[in-house]
């Protein structure tokens, strides 16, 4: 990577006029807003299609787009939708500073619906998605068919499913394909237009000089496509259950660890295969996005694994992972693919050396340097080049909440001495200074710490569920010529203006 600065900013957080942030008019505004004050990255979060909690780290496929993501308006606009659905079923207005999941959800897939009905009648558009289909046949069609008999049953997970159906027996799974004809079909145009339109988004994007950082999460969901179709490639009973699932371990912010319930990945099965699966996915994330965040890096040289059924994460163990075999088998199929190791937790000697030999940059966390009682390896002086620094990350406080917090005390002391902090200058915008003159190639902020927001706009408070939890969503009016000016002079001042926007 080129010295560069950009943005974290989640799609859903933009203030889209329907509740939640699409890939519509807002989501193209933010790209003018990243050139105009000289930024080369956008990244986001997981875009997969979420459940339960509405996390984009817990989606139903590897390899889907959340369909809560496609622009309704965009639908008007091609004739696909009318102009009274839109005003009825949608939440119109700019105001909204959260994503009310579940009165959206509701309506957004009713309009997504009568698009549906109404895209059968036009031969270009099923033509199209026929098209898409045989594309990604690989991951959509059992992607389609899961979704389609998910619908047809409550919703409940398919470990909940009869034992015929669970074990995808082929009499059985014919006769869903064909009495659900019509519910696949739909599942397929949904994906069809998400990656229509993500795909627009991403070449406008691309095309003012701003690369898209994108986020996947190391583990899939329990209940989704990818382990009912292949549950082979997890530590599974012969029921589907798992045998064990995903964490991390107790430490000094988590007294009883955090389980996460993910199931593990059966990673000798995948070796046998020369991990065509994950090579895979790589490949089809490689394409929506420019640069692959892989979430929890770490686990690739060791996981933590609980028992399944265990209440905390406290009686796991670390287990070996695939190390190097696998980034080998990637560069192997695929050549050189952007990569940022996303190495924070429990480090090692042994995650240091697999992160150095597969050449991928790591992150520091601002945020998490100052330590009074050492020094860290999070602060500036003691970053390299090959990385890429934040402020903090959608797990974090905001800076501003940070500085907030009365156990922090010792810590900000610290702070303002290394980052000369005055409240002339606001902390946050100390805190953004700090990471721009880092000598990290890359430098990321997330959206609320450069609004100088507090923590009620936190994207994500780890291990709990509900509450603010990927809600937050940025007002209408807060990007600004002032803000515009500010940053841009930020950028230049610390060499962070990119090739690309040269």
């Amino acid at each position: 990577m080129n010295r560069a600065s950009g943005i974290l900013m989640h799609i859903t957080s933009l203030p889209e006029a329907e509740g939640i942030g699409t890939f519509g008019r807002q989501a193209y505004n933010f790209v003018d807003f990243l050139k105009a004050s000289d930024q080369t990255y956008w990244q986001i979060l997981p875009i997969g299609p979420t459940g339960y909690g509405n996390s984009p780290y817990q989606a139903f496929s590897a390899f889907a787009g959340n369909p809560y993501l496609i622009d309704l308006k965009t639908l008007v606009n091609e004739k696909l939708l009318a102009e009274e659905t839109y005003q009825t079923l949608c939440k119109v207005g700019t105001d909204f500073k959260r994503v009310e999941f579940e009165e959206i959800i509701p309506c957004k897939m009713a309009a997504l619906k009568e698009a549906y009905e109404k895209a059968k009648s036009n031969k270009d558009v099923m033509k199209n998605v026929d098209e898409f289909q045989i594309d990604n046949q690989s991951w959509l069609e059992d992607y389609s068919l899961f979704m389609a008999i998910k619908t047809s049953k409550n919703e409940v997970s398919w470990q909940e499913w009869e034992e015929p159906l669970k074990q995808r027996e082929s009499k059985v799974i014919q006769h869903y394909k064909e009495v659900l004809k019509d519910e696949i079909q739909y599942w397929t145009f949904l994906q069809y237009m998400f990656y229509k339109q993500w795909m627009a988004l991403k070449e406008y994007a691309n095309a003012q000089g701003i690369k898209i950082i994108g986020d996947i999460p190391i583990y899939v969901a329990g209940d989704s496509s990818d382990t009912w179709s292949h549950p082979e490639f997890f530590k599974l009973d012969e029921k589907g259950t798992p045998l064990t699932v995903a964490g991390c371990p107790p430490d000094a912010f988590t007294e009883d660890g955090q389980l996460w319930g993910n199931p593990i990945y059966d990673w000798d099965t995948l070796k046998k295969q020369d991990y065509a699966w994950w090579i895979e996915r790589i490949k089809q994330n490689a394409l929506l996005y420019d640069v692959i965040r892989i979430d929890h890096f770490r686990g690739f040289e060791s996981f933590w694994e609980v028992p399944y059924g265990d209440e905390t994460a406290k009686n796991g163990q670390w287990t070996k992972g695939p190390s190097i075999s696998l980034f080998k088998a990637i560069k192997k199929k695929l050549g050189r693919v952007n990569i940022i190791a996303e190495d924070l937790g429990f480090m090692t000697d042994e995650v240091i050396a697999l992160r150095e030999a597969t050449g991928y940059p790591g992150m520091n966390i601002l945020q998490f340097a100052f330590d009074p009682k050492g020094d860290s390896d999070y602060l500036p002086h003691n970053q390299v080049q090959n990385s890429v620094v934040y402020t903090g990350t959608h797990d974090n406080d905001t800076i501003v909440g940070w500085t907030q917090l009365k156990e922090n005390k010792k810590a900000l002391n610290f702070a303002k001495r290394y980052l000369r902090l005055t409240t002339k200058e606001g902390y946050y915008w100390g805190f953004i200074r700090g990471v721009w003159a880092s000598p990290a190639n890359l430098a990321i902020v997330p959206m609320q710490d450069l609004l100088g927001l507090d923590n009620t706009a936190r994207m994500n408070v780890p291990s709990t569920i509900g509450g603010i939890n990927w809600k937050w969503r940025m007002e209408e009016t807060a990007i600004n010529e002032g803000l515009i000016i500010k940053l841009k002079k930020l950028t230049k001042l610390y060499g962070r203006k990119g090739k690309n926007n040269e």
